[in-house]
């Protein structure tokens, strides 16, 4: 069986796997962590080393942590987007690989292999920054960089709810500003489920999440890569 190469693109981690139609991976997941500073050339390099001695794979599906347009990077936050702006990532994946490739943003790839398909659906991935994604029936809605909107005192979502504010406030603290941010979310969209995925998504006190709140597994953003290539 001929897979899909899925990698998801993290401020601190690349991983990769091929999985199959259904997102389910056929080999183990491979992690390297990203480097810093990252241009796409040494994104490329460690891409390429990450992926040596794979399954084969027929189609490439990237999850990536910023704004992506047509196969292009418009913005790249904790890989520095001024090396990345305007970068077409797909064409340079698709020279490097052989084979095509479809791009979106990490949250919402990771959000295409838990959403329900009912109903108007947020996700949230907590990780270096915070990253987010809209569905409504199932359809992905335009994508908004709320991470990069203030939520208190100046701060964004990402500095707000991203790992350096873990490490800094600890997790009793952080966990008080994610009720405060799930609050607002639900102000501003009136969401019917909310999904809550990413690294630190572990560190979540779940006795305290309202009922139409879920954890959301971490493998989901490559297992989303499925439905890069299909509806679902």
């Amino acid at each position: 069986m001929t897979g899909i190469l899925a990698i998801d693109v993290g401020g601190t981690g690349l991983k990769a796997a091929v999985i199959d139609d259904k997102g389910a991976l056929i080999n183990e997941r491979a992690r390297v962590e990203t480097p810093h500073p990252c241009p796409p050339s040494l994104f490329l390099d460690a891409i390429g080393g990450l992926v040596k001695g794979f399954p084969a794979y027929d189609r490439i599906a990237v999850g990536f942590p910023g704004v992506v347009r047509n196969g292009c990077i418009l913005t790249a936050p904790n890989l520095g987007t001024e090396g990345w702006a305007g970068f077409d990532l797909a064409a340079a994946l698709e020279k490097q690989l052989g084979h095509p490739v479809r791009i979106i943003n990490d949250a919402e790839m990771q959000g295409m292999a838990i959403i329900s398909g009912k109903g108007l659906e947020f996700v949230l991935t907590l990780g270096t920054g915070a990253g987010t994604a809209l569905f409504r029936d199932g359809d992905l809605m335009p994508h908004m960089e709320l991470a990069h909107h203030p939520i208190h005192d100046d701060k964004t979502y990402d500095e707000y709810l991203g790992n350096a504010a873990f490490e800094d406030k600890g997790k009793k603290h952080w966990n008080k500003r994610v009720e405060k941010a799930i609050d607002l979310i639900f102000t501003l969209l009136h969401f019917d489920q909310l999904h809550i995925g990413g690294g630190n998504a572990k560190h979540i006190e779940t006795d305290t999440l309202p009922k139409n709140v879920t954890i959301a597994s971490n493998e989901a953003g490559l297992e989303g890569g499925a439905f890069l290539w299909k509806k679902r």
